[in-house]
């Protein structure tokens, strides 16, 4: 059996923790800021986790990290 390549595009953005779940950061964070309020942002720096209904589908692009 062939090993399965990393999609590196998906291990740049997330990590597994160890306890199997992933962490992602979260989106709206790049640009237009001056329009978003303070507590909007502050609020945007924590990251998040992947629903529980993705996380098969990421772990087939990232399976061994």
């Amino acid at each position: 059996m062939p090993k399965i390549k990393t999609k590196k595009s998906a291990a740049k953005r997330f990590t597994v923790t160890k306890s199997g779940r992933i962490k992602r950061a979260k989106a709206f964070r790049n640009h237009i800021l001056t329009k978003k309020s303070t507590k909007r942002k502050r609020q945007l720096r924590k990251g998040g986790f992947v629903s529980g209904v993705e996380e098969k589908n990421m772990k087939q692009l990232i399976p061994y990290k």
